[in-house]
């Protein structure tokens, strides 16, 4: 005894019952897939602005160092290469968050794009300071190198805004 076409016929009120809103958030909470909300996804994505924001600290000293005065080493040369290494990879990870909500992708694309700036300033800073022909313009550039500057407080001070929001969101804070 299914219904039409040999099936099983699940009770009307069974199936409201699978519908109604709040028996949807309650099987989300319970675990059920469900659309995630500014409050699931605002965590990781300001967990990785924290580490974004902490990363920027060597790669700033790493510019800053492409432009003292003087020969310069090897291992400057080194903490660029690792930095951009560190800066790409967070990066990708951004890249990699599955947001939804409006606010937090536009966040995560300014993010994006500072950290971008990031980047293309250890690259540059590169060229300045290990260019193999050397000249006055070339060299007064490489000394006016003294670090990150300010995409790298616009990107802290985004991150700082989001976790704000951690607190008026419920979530609790993990420093």
């Amino acid at each position: 005894g299914g219904g039409p076409g040999g099936g099983v016929r699940i009770p009307r009120r069974v199936l409201l019952d699978l519908i109604h809103p709040r028996t949807l958030r309650g099987r989300r909470r319970a675990g059920f897939p469900g659309r995630p909300t500014y409050s699931d996804e605002l965590p990781a994505l300001v967990a990785v602005l924290d580490e974004a924001v902490a990363a920027q600290v060597p790669a700033d000293l790493a510019v800053a160092a492409c432009g003292e005065p003087g020969p310069l080493s090897r291992q400057t040369a080194r903490a660029c290469g690792e930095q951009s290494i560190a800066l790409h990879r967070l990066c990708a990870r951004l890249e990699a968050l599955d947001l939804t909500d409006p606010d937090l992708v536009s966040a995560r694309a300014r993010a994006a794009r500072l950290l971008a700036y990031d980047l293309w300033m250890l690259r540059e800073s590169l060229d300045l300071a290990f260019t193999v022909h050397r000249d006055s313009r070339t060299e007064a550039a490489r000394l006016r190198l003294n670090g990150l500057g300010r995409p790298a407080d616009d990107l802290r001070h985004l991150r700082d805004d989001l976790r704000a929001g951690l607190h008026t969101h419920g979530q609790v804070e993990v420093a």
